[in-house]
């Protein structure tokens, strides 16, 4: 069998943030000085900051419990024409498994039959090229993967 050689992620930037809510714009903005200039239009640019923005939210809200004292761990690396942006919370089994989600529906969430809330990982899982949830022990780890180049729907949404 033959062997792809991947290359080794370089890490741009790795910060953490205080599980307070308004924090996920001080993660946006971070992540987008980070990332400019790097291969993504501005239309791509946009989509990334706005999925970074929602799983910031999540990540202080659902994972943390909007405590302080337990920070939002963000990372951000390059691998080939690949930009990986990763947001991890305290969360552990409190977040739900991505396949376990029921996809939102506006009729049913507008008729009462779901809730108002609950588009944030739909939301995310379309303004990113790539989404991976992990869960290690306590660590909750959402990956958001945009390619900076032969991505088909470049600037679509």
């Amino acid at each position: 069998m033959t062997q792809v050689a991947r290359p080794t992620p370089e890490r741009l930037d790795a910060f953490t943030l205080p599980s307070q809510p308004g924090n996920e714009r001080l993660a946006l903005a971070r992540v987008a000085g980070t990332v400019q200039g790097r291969g993504l239009s501005d239309a791509r640019l946009e989509r990334l900051k706005t999925a970074v923005a929602e799983a910031t939210m999540n990540a202080i809200e659902h994972g943390n419990g909007n405590r302080v004292e337990i920070p939002v761990e963000v990372e951000v690396t390059r691998s080939g024409n690949d930009i990986t942006v990763s947001i991890s919370d305290q969360g552990g089994e409190a977040h739900p498994v991505d396949g376990d989600h029921e996809e939102p529906d506006l009729v049913k969430k507008l008729d009462g039959d779901q809730s108002p809330r609950g588009w944030g990982l739909f939301l995310i899982r379309n303004m990113v090229d790539a989404m991976d949830i992990t869960t290690d022990g306590q660590r909750h780890t959402i990956w958001l993967t945009m390619r900076t180049t032969g991505a088909a729907h470049d600037e679509h949404v």
